[in-house]
């Protein structure tokens, strides 16, 4: 059996087995007895407070820590070098002929006054290698390097750039991105603390002219940068995002680089740096904008792999969960990630799913309509204070009504059955976005 039809058939068994385990509850629950009925109803009302109670603790204790690093960044500011060191900017790049020309000029905009630019062509088969050649050379004072391999994957790229590149500090971005001219300036600040070994950046999407772009413009506020911020408090951010990061060199090379056996190499790349001491903070004013998947198809096949990636990383990088001293905020993060990639989208689901079908069987929807408007009222608030921290457009926080009951809902599906299909190590392959919108014009 191929490898396409082997995933299918997989998914398919999982799909039949959550169809036939829901069905067979509802089957049972209308068999019993009323006084059975009647404890099954006092069950629903104990795991609807335990399950807000759990959702409450989460978002304040998020919000709470990135609300003191954002007072922290903007009101005491970070220690500063006295001299701006220079740094290599990294841009691997698979058949991404369309927008490379963008992310170099982009490139040539930084505000900075020493830096060199490596692009990598990663085997590609389209015009992405032409397109970087004619780039190629000094330009003022930047120099841009093109490197060109055989296909191998992101990982194996950005360790090919970063052998060819020559300064102390590294960024490495995604060809599909674009950086704020400040990014540079705000990222090496950090790095006056010599036991910072890697700056997260902020991502923020690019393409907001559909309902699905602009809800995951909102998600990338509230659901990514929110968390990071938090860590960023304690400098223990858990993943270093792919469009936009800063790494110290020397810190590169005692962890070895990057590793390809997981879809996550980002991911993979921040435990190994935290399991070797070295701190992880957030700069929200390095700034990368990202296209977004515009259809939903596109958006479900991300973050499955995401998902896949995130769950491969935890499994190899488990020893982290027995290690809480002697940084314990860096022990607090990595349980963080596997509670939100492993725990907290199976919860979810099979709450909403749960409380569904009391509802429905026992009366009880007056309940449930109370329960998703307190909900509702809460991501409206977790918007409006992380839109605002971010200095965003209000326009976004509205989305929050169909925020966590449409568009949460259905990425947690499909990190569920992402999550299922990694437990029973069924096979995956990398695919890659189809490029739908106008970004490259612009």
């Amino acid at each position: 059996m191929s490898v396409g039809k082997h995933s299918i058939f997989g998914a398919l068994v999982v799909v039949i087995a959550t169809v036939l385990l829901t069905v067979g509850f509802i089957v049972a629950a209308l068999a019993v007895g009323p006084d059975i009925q009647a404890l099954l109803v006092r069950a629903v009302l104990v795991t609807l407070v335990i399950f807000l109670v759990i959702l409450f603790l989460r978002y304040f204790s998020l919000l709470w820590f990135a609300y003191l690093g954002h007072a922290e960044r903007n009101v005491l500011g970070v220690r500063k070098h006295h001299e701006m060191p220079s740094v290599s900017v990294l841009v691997p790049a698979y058949n991404e002929g369309e927008l490379m020309e963008r992310a170099l000029a982009s490139l040539l905009k930084l505000d900075y006054p020493e830096y060199e630019v490596v692009v990598i062509d990663d085997g590609s088969t389209d015009d992405t290698l032409e397109r970087a050649v004619r780039w190629e050379g000094r330009r003022g004072p930047v120099e841009i390097k093109v490197v060109t391999k055989r296909n191998g994957g992101k990982a194996t790229a950005l360790n090919a750039g970063i052998a060819a590149s020559k300064h102390p500090f590294i960024l490495c971005m995604d060809a599909d991105s674009y950086l704020h001219p400040k990014t540079l300036l705000r990222a090496i600040e950090h790095f006056a603390n010599p036991s910072v070994g890697a700056v997260a950046g902020n991502v923020k999407v690019e393409n907001r002219g559909k309902i699905i772009t602009r809800l995951q413009a909102l998600e990338y506020i509230e659901g990514l940068n929110m968390p990071r911020r938090a860590q960023g408090f304690v400098a223990a951010v858990n993943i270093v995002p792919g469009p936009v990061g800063m790494f110290r060199r020397e810190a590169l090379e005692e962890i070895g680089g990057y590793e390809t056996d997981t879809f996550a190499e980002d991911a993979d790349l921040t435990l190994k740096m935290i399991s070797a001491g070295w701190k992880v903070v957030y700069e929200d004013g390095a700034i990368a904008w990202s296209e977004a998947p515009e259809r939903w198809i596109d958006l479900a096949q991300q973050r499955y792999r995401w998902t896949r990636g995130i769950l491969q990383t935890l499994r190899k990088r488990k020893g982290l969960f027995l290690r809480p001293f002697p940084d314990f905020p860096l022990w607090i993060s990595t349980i963080q990630l596997g509670f939100e990639a492993l725990v907290w989208p199976v919860m979810n689901v099979m709450a909403h799913l749960f409380f569904a079908i009391i509802a429905l069987l026992f009366g009880a929807g007056e309940l449930v309509v109370y329960w998703m408007i307190l909900l509702t009222l809460l991501d409206l608030v977790a918007a409006l204070v992380t839109v605002s921290m971010e200095e965003e457009s209000l326009s976004l926080v509205p989305m929050a009504l169909i925020y966590r009951f449409v568009f949460i809902l259905f990425l947690d599906v499909v990190k569920t059955f992402a999550t299922l299909e990694e437990l029973f190590k069924l096979d995956m392959g990398w695919g890659k976005l189809e490029r739908v919108s106008s970004a490259a014009s612009t």
